[in-house]
């Protein structure tokens, strides 16, 4: 028999924002993926146009790298806390992880998340504190920091025992004392050094690679025991149909293979693999056999789901399953009812959402779908706003018009029968003259403060546990609060007993009266008493929201009116009318600020808010 492959499975893992891609990036430039003349476009692994537009990572992604004679199969994880169940399942799939800490920020709430799971899968992780050349980098602290947060998450010896290596991502750099990077100066505006993943003079990141082979053993000889394979995480191909990803524990796996499949109920079927593929570089390759410890995706089996072992027919071992959390928020999609239905989408019936429902399911194992009443309304559940817009804004780009109602939390009955709601953990960087309002506004959202400190340069760090349900909503008051200045990251903690009624939108809105094309006349008149959400040309419907009213209640109003024309003055003569630009709301922003008696409206051309009936004297009857 050859000698095994040696392989070491990685996965990078750290708080939104903190360098992972960017870290993944100088990877791959400094191990020869890429040709010397191949154009690579910055954060190459978010692939997706939603990523790409955000800036963040919300599908994890394999690539391999070749390092003296080791494979190292890197999994780049997601960072943002809507996402956890990605990583949570990755981590059964490596060998360590990468743990990334901002030079600056420290450990953020989806640090301590991320690395308790590597922590609890009993991974050593390798600390790499990036971004150290940032003005305000506390580097010994932030250290500090690490070890205290591995020792409240009782870190054994081992683990606690973690190499620390210091590093500029973006730069390709990575050195194991930050003095060893003093020479870089990255300046500021026109002095500011081009990007440059492939390093910086002498400077690369090969120390990180040596302490990635010197910390980690490959994975042991298990070929000649029977298969077993975990499929942690799902993909779909529209020409070969659904994909399994897991890590080879022990044996091998070839193509054509006859394999049984241990579900999670217990029973257990027979079943053909079809195709296998391993990772070379960021290309999915189709090869004979693939041996342990490599990841490998497969396909041919059809039914397949996250959890379910892939076993030699005559040795069926199931693993122990993976426990995918709960979702905290639901709201119905359903079809688009308004006068405007059917203008720019391609599929719009029930028919069409729930097919593709159905199609998300078939990888996103966070969301649950289920009937509701009506045969045209679905109530789909996810880990947070985030998760669901994100499906909302791809669907929408798709083609679908669907009205979204307002997010709901997902209550739960405790042991003694109460009544328990989701809680999270809130993170606030805020500057000091702006942080007495945020605690104010986060105390009437039933909010409890945990923690506050001064960072030293201006600005308070401010910590909460807050119900989701006060939460919804808050973020765009934040920014208005902060003026902008302010950073605000949450997680789900846990569930905890109702916390009582939170005041909703205080706010009422203006309901267009009738349908046709906004007026500049007629807006100048209404903009006095509303914030406007259309502008003059709009075309709008009876119903449709078209602003915000300064006073609690709603109020109709008809932007469409028109200046009577006369033969003492000219209709012309709005020209000169002076009117304030309108509030335009991105798809969070929309969900964000409707109330339960509300929709947002989506297709693939508009966002729009309108009421759930339409008519006046229809609303009238359901507030009676």
């Amino acid at each position: 028999m050859k000698e095994k492959e040696k392989i070491i499975n990685i996965a990078v893992i750290a708080h939104v924002d903190a360098g992972k891609s960017t870290l993944v990036d100088a990877l791959l430039a400094q191990s020869h993926v890429f040709r010397d003349n191949e154009q690579v476009v910055d954060c190459v692994m978010d692939s997706d146009a939603i990523e790409r537009e955000r800036g963040i990572t919300i599908y994890s992604k394999n690539c391999s790298i070749m390092y003296k004679d080791y494979k190292i199969n890197i999994v780049d994880t997601p960072g943002h806390a809507d996402f956890s169940s990605e990583v949570e399942r990755i981590m059964k799939t490596v060998d360590t992880v990468i743990l990334l800490v901002d030079s600056s920020e420290g450990p953020m709430p989806q640090t301590r998340f991320v690395l308790n799971k590597s922590l609890e899968q009993g991974l050593n992780p390798i600390l790499f504190i990036n971004k150290i050349d940032k003005k305000d980098a506390r580097i010994d602290e932030v250290v500090d920091e690490v070890y205290e947060l591995f020792m409240d998450l009782e870190a054994n010896d081992n683990q606690l025992d973690f190499p620390i290596l210091y590093g500029i991502a973006r730069q390709g750099i990575a050195v194991r004392e930050p003095s060893d990077a003093d020479e870089v100066v990255i300046g500021e505006g026109a002095g500011k050094i081009k990007k440059s993943p492939k390093g910086y003079g002498d400077l690369n990141i090969e120390p990180l690679l040596e302490t990635i082979v010197n910390h980690v053993d490959p994975f042991p000889d298990k070929r000649e025991e029977p298969l077993q394979l975990q499929i942690c995480s799902l993909a779909y191909d529209d020409y070969i149909g659904r994909l399994g990803i897991g890590r080879i524990t022990r044996g091998t796996l070839k193509e054509a293979q006859q394999v049984a499949v241990c579900k999670e109920d217990g029973t257990v079927s027979k079943n053909k693999i079809n195709q296998v593929f391993v990772y070379r570089g960021l290309q999915r390759m189709p090869v004979a056999e693939a041996e342990c410890g490599d990841i490998v995706v497969v396909s041919g089996i059809s039914d397949i789901s996250i959890g379910e072992t892939i076993c030699a027919p005559d040795h069926p071992e199931a693993m122990e399953m993976i426990n995918i959390e709960e979702p905290t928020l639901s709201m119905n999609f359903m079809v688009n009812s308004s006068p405007f239905a059917g203008q720019s989408g391609k599929y719009v019936t029930s028919r069409h959402i729930r097919e593709r429902l159905d199609k998300e399911l078939e990888v996103n194992v966070g969301l649950v779908v289920e009937e509701t009443d009506s045969t045209d309304s679905f109530k789909v559940s996810g880990r947070g706003e985030l998760h669901l817009s994100i499906l909302i804004e791809n669907m929408r780009r798709e083609g679908y018009e669907l009205g979204v109602s307002k997010p709901e939390v997902i209550f739960k009955t405790g042991e003694n029968g109460e009544k328990l709601e989701p809680v999270e953990e809130v993170v606030i960087s805020v500057p000091d003259e702006y942080s007495g309002t945020v605690i104010s506004k986060l105390n009437i959202r039933k909010g409890m403060m945990t923690q506050m400190m001064s960072e030293g340069n201006g600005y308070s760090r401010i910590e909460y546990l807050a119900p989701t349900r006060g939460l919804m909503g808050y973020r765009s008051e934040f920014i208005n609060d902060t003026h902008g200045e302010g950073t605000m990251v949450r997680r789900f903690e846990g569930f905890e007993p109702y916390k009582g009624e939170i005041p909703q939108r205080v706010n009422g809105v203006a309901i267009a009266q009738e349908e046709g094309n906004c007026t500049p006349y007629a807006i100048f008149n209404i903009q006095e008493r509303v914030q406007m959400f259309v502008e003059p040309g709009t075309h709008v419907y009876e119903g449709m929201i078209v602003g915000m009213n300064a006073r609690n209640d709603d109020m109709v109003v008809n932007p469409c009116k028109a200046k009577r024309v006369s033969n003492m003055r000219a209709a012309g003569s709005d020209d000169t009318i002076k009117l304030t630009p309108p509030r335009v709301f991105s798809l969070e922003e929309a969900l964000e600020f409707i109330n339960d008696d509300e929709l947002v409206e989506v297709t693939p051309d508009d966002i729009r808010l309108r009421k759930k009936y339409l008519n006046e004297l229809e609303r009238r009857r359901a507030n009676r």
